[in-house]
């Protein structure tokens, strides 16, 4: 019994949903996205709710179920309110700037390291006196904005022992005591 699959999205005002055999597109003030959903789940618009249903109770549709009407969603609320991510720069001397889509990383390396973001991701950096610095992400579809977010961290993992490296705002890290002074 898929729980998530079952209920019922709200379609909010403004939004325009259109599904043809298994394609759906979903129109809203902030773009629209289009997706094509596995061909046994059947999907249909009932009293401005969008409706997943599978077929049988197999492992694997109820999976299909679950997943389909997740992705449905976050499609819904993308070009409705859209998704935001907010990286941390920890450490001395790292900083990030961004011309247009081009994102320029200084993370301690010996060189800069330039990231190409997709057209579809609105960047935007700052850098506050006394704080680290912070690279927001914005985008409508969630998918690709977890990816390219993951992508960036990826570039420096914050370490366990002082912390340092690229972090997701509000992220808890676990952190490793350092040696400790032997006795003898």
């Amino acid at each position: 019994m898929s729980r998530i699959g079952k209920k019922p999205i709200p379609i909010p005002q403004g939004v325009e949903v259109k599904i043809d055999k298994n394609i759906i597109t979903v129109k809203g003030k902030l773009g629209t996205l289009q997706r094509e959903f596995h061909p046994d789940m059947t999907v249909k618009v009932e009293d401005g709710n969008i409706i997943v249903q599978r077929p049988t109770d197999q492992k694997r549709h109820k999976a299909l179920h679950g997943l389909t009407r997740a992705l449905i969603a976050n499609m819904v609320k993308g070009v409705s309110e859209g998704f935001k991510v907010v990286q941390e720069l920890v450490g001395v001397g790292y900083r990030a700037t961004n011309k247009g889509q081009l994102l320029d990383l200084s993370l301690g390396y010996s060189h800069h390291i330039f990231f190409e973001l997709p057209p579809e991701i609105k960047v935007e950096t700052k850098q506050e006196k006394g704080e680290n610095p912070k690279i927001y992400l914005q985008s409508i579809d969630k998918e690709l904005l977890g990816l390219i977010a993951a992508k960036i961290r990826s570039l420096r993992k914050p370490e366990p022992y002082k912390g340092k490296g690229i972090k997701f705002e509000g992220e808890v890290l676990r952190r490793k005591a350092g040696k400790s002074a032997s006795k003898k």
